[in-house]
């Protein structure tokens, strides 16, 4: 489940899930570097990440589907490429295999999401759309943000790497010294970019000369 390198400087249609694991910057950092790649995102959020968005980045994401959408569409300077998707609306486009949609990354990824998609399970349009992305074989990633794991936890990501999905837990490395918050969440954002063979600059690369940039 992974894109060919030769379409690396393509422009992607993609699938953004924001859930209620704390990591709500991981999500609104993914989005901002994609929209400003010049790709296309469906953001759905639920209604646990609004919560999680106000405590821990003072953005007030309305409970409705109308002002949620103004609410993004004013954080993201109303970007073209931004589409909001209501979390509840299973009627939705990316609801349906048959949407030319070219993955899905789910940031931050509460386990109860992770458990709900390891088992097939649809409570929402996130879950339903992560498991299209699995049935149609596209690329999906997953970025918990929990600790420590239960074995349940850790038995439903093994489930979700078998079926294909590949999971990005939220850390960093050190290597390249991060001196900010934002420097050592955009090396998780990076290191998901690299899964979707999206080209970055978030983080210098371990002994990678200039000439190889």
């Amino acid at each position: 489940m992974s894109f060919s390198s030769e379409n690396s400087s393509q422009k992607r249609e993609l699938v953004v899930g924001l859930t209620g694991a704390s990591g709500a910057m991981i999500g609104q950092r993914l989005i901002r570097h994609l929209l400003d790649g010049g790709h296309r995102v469906h953001a759905i959020v639920s209604p646990s990440a609004r919560l999680v968005f106000a405590a821990e980045l003072d953005i007030q994401l309305g409970a409705g589907h109308e002002q949620l959408v103004r609410d993004l569409k004013a954080h993201y300077g109303d970007h073209p490429g931004l589409q909001v998707a209501a979390a509840d609306d299973f009627a939705a486009r990316v609801s349906s295999g048959s949407a030319k949609i070219d993955g899905m990354v789910i940031a931050p990824c509460s386990m109860s999401t992770a458990g709900a998609v390891a088992h097939g399970i649809t409570l929402n349009l996130i879950h339903r759309a992560a498991s299209v992305s699995l049935k149609e074989r596209r690329p999906l990633v997953l970025v918990p943000r929990e600790s420590p794991l239960s074995l349940v936890h850790l038995r439903s990501l093994q489930l979700l790497a078998e079926a294909g999905a590949h999971i990005v837990p939220a850390t960093t490395a050190f290597y390249h010294r991060p001196r900010t918050v934002e420097a050592m969440v955009d090396f998780t954002v990076g290191r998901v970019l690299d899964l979707l063979k999206i080209e970055h600059g978030l983080f210098p690369r371990w002994r990678e000369s200039p000439a190889e940039e």
